[in-house]
């Protein structure tokens, strides 16, 4: 499975910055931004600002298998860099 990379930094509520991927089996910008928000929403941090600013594609590559089962049972997977819940 190809998946579509989306490097994401997004201010959480207390001022600090998230740094995440939105990693999805399709490459379509408007989707990615909002299985990001969906994310954000399941951590308390709905409120924050996600837009084409904050989300950005990276790249495309090949899935590992953990990434895939959960892109396939979502439709996506987070994958936390830094100030991440």
């Amino acid at each position: 499975m190809e998946i579509h990379v989306y490097d994401t930094y997004v201010k959480a509520a207390d001022g600090h910055t998230m740094h995440f991927d939105v990693i999805t089996g399709e490459k379509d910008h408007d989707k990615a931004i909002a299985y990001g928000k969906e994310w954000l929403q399941s951590i308390g941090e709905g409120e924050a600002e996600m837009t084409t600013n904050e989300c950005q594609f990276c790249h495309s590559q090949g899935a590992p298998e953990p990434v895939e089962q959960a892109i396939k049972e979502k439709g996506y997977f987070i994958q936390k860099m830094e100030g991440c819940p």
